[in-house]
């Protein structure tokens, strides 16, 4: 029963799973942080956070394509 407490408090807060997901969109990550995400994101965060990416990244796009084009 201890071993699940401790897995669950080793999960990262959502702060932290958007950062990690930054990382991984910019495509830098060290290899010990890497396994600490790993085996300490929470699946649903991991889930929310890159839709929450995408959706950033794609605004992003439509927007300096509509400063660019006339």
């Amino acid at each position: 029963m201890s071993d699940r407490n401790n897995k669950e408090s080793s999960k990262t807060s959502f702060l932290a799973t958007l950062a990690a997901i930054a990382w991984s969109f910019i495509g830098l990550r060290r290899k010990k942080d890497f396994d600490k995400d790993v085996t300490g994101l929470n699946p649903v965060y991991v889930i929310i956070a890159g839709l929450i990416g995408v959706a950033i990244f794609i605004t992003t796009l439509i927007v300096i394509v509509k400063l660019v084009v006339p």
